[in-house]
């Protein structure tokens, strides 16, 4: 009887679980969307418990479609959206709040006090971040500064905290009944918190911020064993944990030093595996763990983050109604030869790599009597390819290493639109693998290097297999025109929120 490994893939919008065989293909998979909350301008939450629930639902559902029994499966990788953060009571399980969205910009201002003594780079030697609403360290201060009672009880030792792979773990592993309170490295990486060095808690930091350390999870490598599930887990070990786009990074099989990838969901994160060697960032990247296997050494990344990318085309979906559903938006920007003069910009949260800047706000330039819903749609898609050629520039100015391709994967990359124009864009081949959800793969691979049942990173390797290739056929002079619009349009959406 043949076994499979499972991955939990609790992202932004929903949760899945995917089930693999032993050459990567997918077997089984079960989905379920969860409710985005947005009390105020600004602010995006998600219900823990809900999540919680949902996770349970696509775990029994998967298993049940291709009929399959907990004992088929060797063991389960989690993999996660990154910096979303959950603060709840370890004795009752119940969260303080609704989690806080990575896409949150509630901390602004409490960023900006951050920044007063030391700019915006104040940390970025020890964390390599830059002080940002992005990451988890200043949500957390936040929920202890707002949530009455909160501090107090975090004083006294009764409070968690942890991104969504460390609430998954814990509540799997038993809640309140001796759940295990752990993060990986990669997670631990995107709080603020942790001193890349050292791949320890950094004390100077969070006496600054002010987070009791009795709080935060124990930081272990991403593939290993941890412990083993309960109730519908039962028995299961728990083997890798990979924030999503490291998970992706992994499951592309970017081993090499140089190897990149992109993935394109709600925003759209590239990566740069750069050894073990930490490259700190002239050009507005993220210097990350990009995974540590068991007791070898980390390798580190540079990471380009775009906080909205697939988001803006749900946007023009929910918000607009200009759309029905996702997959018509390539029809609809197909209807149009080019977007007509026009540039949108998601600055929805302000603007992610290479800006930093949470001031902005999104913009529509270029308008004119001419635009139809079709050139919208067109700028929209176009939107994505812009911000990544943007990173791609950052990424070869820091390491010095230019790209000869790029490997994509995400929900995007199913519109083939949008792919040919980012090669037109990059000037550079756009591929994509024959098993696209790679991030699921990412965390499937690093349970099943821990548990052996993968041997080594040459059998994942054989697995890697392109699917289609995207090549490059746009004039230089026709791209340098596109791209010098849509750096004009940029600078229109700075200086907005005061």
């Amino acid at each position: 009887m043949p076994k499979y490994i499972a991955a939990l893939d609790q992202g932004t919008t929903s949760t899945r679980c995917i089930i693999f065989d032993h050459s990567g293909e997918i077997i089984s998979s079960s989905q379920e969307e969860h409710t985005q909350i947005y009390p105020q301008p600004g602010w995006v939450e998600h219900d823990a418990l809900e999540i919680w629930g949902n996770t349970q639902e696509v775990f029994q559902g998967a298993l049940v479609k291709k009929g399959l029994a907990i004992s088929d499966v060797v063991a389960l990788g989690i993999t996660n959206q990154r910096e979303t953060v959950v603060v709840w009571d370890r004795t009752t399980g119940q969260p303080i709040a609704n989690a806080v969205v990575w896409q949150d910009t509630r901390t602004d201002k409490l960023c900006d006090q951050l920044a007063a003594e030391g700019g915006q780079d104040r940390f970025r030697p020890q964390v390599g971040l830059p002080l940002a609403t992005y990451f988890s360290g200043p949500k957390v201060k936040w929920l202890l500064d707002h949530i009455e009672g909160a501090r107090e009880k975090a004083e006294q030792g009764e409070l968690l905290f942890g991104n969504m792979d460390t609430w998954l773990l814990w509540n799997l592993t038993g809640g309140p009944q001796g759940g295990l309170h752990i993060t990986d490295v990669t997670n631990a990486s995107r709080t603020m918190l942790m001193n890349l060095e050292t791949l320890a808690w950094d004390p100077q930091i969070l006496a600054i911020m002010d987070i009791p350390e009795s709080m935060l999870p124990e930081i272990r490598a991403s593939s290993e064993v941890y412990g083993e599930g309960v109730g519908v887990f039962k028995g299961l070990p728990v083997a890798g944990i990979l924030g999503d786009q490291q998970a992706a990074l992994f499951g592309q099989t970017c081993f090499e030093v140089g190897s990149a990838k992109n993935t394109y969901g709600t925003g759209c994160f590239m990566l740069l595996n750069t050894g073990e060697e930490l490259i700190f960032s002239e050009n507005g990247l993220l210097t990350t763990v990009g995974y540590q296997i068991g007791n070898q050494a980390p390798i580190y990344a540079l990471e380009g983050s775009i906080a909205i990318a697939g988001a803006l085309v749900q946007w023009l979906r929910d918000n607009l109604g200009l759309i029905e559903s996702v997959p018509q938006v390539e029809k609809l920007a197909l209807s149009v030869e080019d977007n007509g003069g026009i540039y949108f910009v998601p600055a929805f949260s302000g603007l992610f790599a290479p800006y930093w800047r949470s001031d902005a706000r999104g913009a529509i330039v270029g308008m004119t009597r001419f635009i139809t819903k079709g050139h919208l749609a067109r700028a929209a898609l176009e939107a994505t390819a812009y911000q990544t050629k943007e990173v791609l520039e950052a990424m070869e100015g820091d390491s010095g290493v230019p790209l000869k391709s790029l490997k994509v994967d995400g929900g995007m990359v199913k519109n083939e639109l949008l792919m040919q124009f980012q090669a037109d864009m990059l000037n550079v081949p756009v591929i994509r693998p024959k098993v696209a959800e790679t991030t699921s793969l990412g965390a499937a691979y690093a349970a099943g290097l821990a548990t052996g049942y993968w041997k080594d990173e040459e059998s994942l390797r054989v697995n890697w297999n392109k699917a289609q290739e995207w090549k490059p056929g746009m004039s230089s002079e026709k791209r340098n025109k596109l791209y010098t619009g849509w750096k004009k349009a940029v600078t229109r959406t700075f200086d907005w929120v005061e």
